[in-house]
């Protein structure tokens, strides 16, 4: 059903602050007037709240602050009344014990800063990895017309005259280091290389995934993902993105319009296709149940299963975003899902019209970096969901990333309690394990960790890379920096910290894995697998208090999006009486 535009002039809701001659009006609108601004800003023009994750330490999104002049200017010009609200930033690469913690409270937090202001539509500046999400699960619990604008993915990276990609070549450095292939002081040196401009990582990383997921989505104007931070279409980008908020407020068009079943299809086959991270799961999963869409890993499987990963990016590919944006970005690859039949072509976005109108057009500037569907860099590309008596409620990997050696395999667990067990014995020699081995790790959940850390994509025994091995099965309960390679097995629940058959796996214990069967098994009776469940007791660290204490307590697992489960499908409560 095509979307039909309110009508307009209307009273908008910043009026219920602005509008009118009585004491609490002029209460807030007084001490509004104290920055400078004119009496007829307050003449019932869209007021449109700039939500910036801007912070020096967010230095993915340490440029948001310039950017946001643009994002002003375009609102301006379309005649609205921009006001920049400084709202939760979590950095993947500095907050502890790990952003993912965050996310729900940056999203509940932002939730309400929207919902107790007087804001008419929200334009969500986001870049590293948990901002996207948080802001719009808030904006979805909100439902208050909202575009998302990313910060972009930094320029390539070159070292010793190889493209490097940020994460990406981390990993690849260290393990390196560890093999005895790359000196300490090159490795130092590379530092400064792989991270060479602002911006998000130019990988397909969970940055770079979720600016994509917002494209997808229709949350974000068409072409918005990949446009690197200090291009200067980046900037006409923000501007367009503030011109088009207030038309959207004009029109009532929000994200509820927007966020449906068909649009969270297209997002996933796309991710698929562009090889996302592993953790567009889990955000997907929280920003649907916030806007009230029955999304499962069982729809993760079935719309991504035979989706061909066609861009040739790190990690599972060779270049970087800077070439995926010359090469005609995330519109190509929308139009080849098009035209493939894998896209619902009548989804709304942001610019009010369908994703097909949006992208129909869209050139491919360059067949090695999107590559045509005969040279997928696989055929099966998307997310494989594992079931079995390991992960009853689901497991994922990602396929494109994953060695096609080890997609099935039966080795024998050696069992990692925690992350601090793995770093206590990884690199000692006496450790019982070869490349045959299959890695466990416990307790680094949603609940274990606390906050579910990147830590699923363990690095190998310096014993096998010495040996020349660069892989091996890897099952947790955490996430992987959506940077990260290999074959990686995630999301394992019930994780471990609740009592899922992960707690009572041993070292020794058999292991079958059948990625093209969806199959993960503990290879013990059923018997025993209950008997050692009836015997497991906690044994992760628990807060006592404050926000860790509240999401161990209400945290969902990872299988539904690992958001708290009293926020799950919520919309919140309506604006509160005025108490002045």
């Amino acid at each position: 059903m095509a979307f039909k535009p309110a009508k307009w002039p209307r009273k908008l809701r910043s009026a219920e602050w602005y509008e009118g001659s009585t004491k609490d009006v002029i209460y807030h609108r007084g001490w509004m007037k104290n920055q400078g601004y004119p009496d007829d800003l307050f003449d019932g023009r869209p007021v449109i709240g700039i939500l910036n994750t801007w912070s020096d330490m967010t230095p993915c999104n340490g440029h948001l602050r310039e950017l946001a002049e643009k994002v002003k200017a375009g609102i301006w010009e379309a005649g609205g009344f921009p006001m920049e609200v400084p709202v939760f930033s979590a950095s993947e690469n500095t907050f502890r014990p790990t952003a993912m913690m965050f996310r729900n409270l940056a999203a509940l937090s932002i939730e309400e800063q929207i919902r107790g202001q007087p804001m008419d539509g929200c334009v969500l500046m986001v870049g590293c990895d948990k901002t996207t999400p948080s802001l719009l699960m808030a904006a979805a619990s909100c439902d208050l017309p909202s575009i998302v604008v990313t910060g972009g993915p930094m320029l390539n990276g070159w070292f010793q005259g190889e493209r490097v990609g940020a994460g990406t070549h981390l990993w690849r450095f260290s393990e390196a280091v560890k093999a005895g292939e790359m000196t300490q002081e090159d490795f130092l040196e590379a530092e400064s290389a792989v991270t060479r401009s602002s911006g998000t990582c130019n990988t397909m990383g969970t940055a770079s995934s979720m600016a994509s997921m917002a494209e997808a989505l229709g949350m974000a104007l068409s072409g918005n993902a990949a446009i690197p931070a200090v291009d200067s279409r980046r900037r006409v980008m923000a501007q367009l993105s503030g011109r088009r908020i207030v038309q959207m407020v004009k029109d009532d068009l929000k994200p509820s319009d927007i966020l449906t079943r068909e649009a969270f299809e297209n997002a996933i086959r796309c991710n698929g296709a562009v090889g996302g991270s592993t953790n567009t799961v889990v955000h997907m999963l929280a920003i649907a149940g916030r806007v009230g869409v029955d999304l499962t890993l069982d729809d993760w499987d079935r719309c991504g299963r035979d989706i061909a990963t066609i861009l040739n990016l790190q990690p599972s590919g060779k270049y970087l975003m800077e070439e995926f944006f010359y090469a005609g970005g995330l519109p190509v690859v929308l139009k080849r899902l098009a035209e493939g039949g894998k896209l619902h072509k009548t989804a709304l976005t942001v610019s009010g019209r369908t994703v097909w109108d949006e992208v129909k057009d869209a050139k491919n500037w360059n067949e090695d970096v999107i590559l045509p569907l005969d040279k997928a860099l696989t055929q099966k590309g998307g997310i494989a969901v594992l079931k079995g008596n390991l992960a009853p409620k689901g497991a994922i990997l990602k396929p494109s990333a994953a060695s096609p050696h080890l997609m099935q395999h039966r080795g024998r667990a050696v069992v990692f309690e925690d992350i601090d067990d793995y770093k206590a014995r990884i690199n000692d020699d006496a450790l019982d394990i070869d490349e045959t081995r299959i890695m466990v790790l416990k307790n680094c959940g949603p609940k274990g960790y606390p906050g579910m850390a990147e830590v699923g994509n363990m690095g190998l025994p310096p014993k096998v890379l010495k040996k020349g091995v660069k892989d091996m099965i890897r099952i947790s309960d955490a996430r992987m920096s959506g940077t990260a390679y290999g074959t990686v097995i995630l999301h394992t629940s019930p994780e471990a910290a609740a009592g899922g058959p992960l707690a009572v796996v041993r070292s020794g214990d058999m292991i079958e894995v059948d990625v093209e069967n969806r199959r993960l098994h503990l290879d013990i009776t059923e018997a025993e697998l209950q008997a050692r469940l009836a015997d497991w007791t906690p044994a992760h660290e628990r807060a006592e208090s404050g926000y860790a204490w509240l999401h161990q307590a209400h945290v969902e697992g990872a299988d539904t999006g690992a958001d708290l489960d009293f926020l799950k499908g919520c919309r919140g409560a309506p604006v509160g009486k005025d108490s002045h």
